[in-house]
């Protein structure tokens, strides 16, 4: 069973797209009344290295996701459903080979 929410509740939305690598990544900032942030985003075909600041923790909503954390050899594959963490101060590689993912990025403090 998916822990991935159809919907996000009591929230701010920032209107200004966030917007990488030419448009073939794009997210929308959701501020909520904790304080605490997450991105809902769109990831085009193709594969895209991030630096992380804050940990976080990438939920894929649809789609599915190759990803290698800095510092690894092994690709893993995320379908719709799954998640995964991405220390603080560090990086990841991501590749969708076909379609799109989307996807729920929390900032964990």
């Amino acid at each position: 069973m998916s822990t991935i929410p159809e919907n996000i509740p009591n929230v701010t939305a920032v209107t200004k797209a966030n917007i990488y690598f030419d448009g073939r990544v794009v997210s929308h900032s959701l501020m909520q009344a904790d304080g605490s942030k997450k991105t809902l985003g769109l990831i085009f075909r193709g594969k895209y290295h991030f630096a992380t600041d804050l940990a976080e923790r990438m939920e894929v909503a649809a789609g599915v996701a190759r990803v290698r954390l800095d510092g690894k050899e092994e690709w893993k594959s995320y379908p719709a459903g799954q998640s995964f963490e991405i220390p603080a101060k560090s990086g990841f590689d991501i590749e969708v080979k076909e379609g799109i993912c989307e996807y729920i990025c929390s900032f964990i403090k």
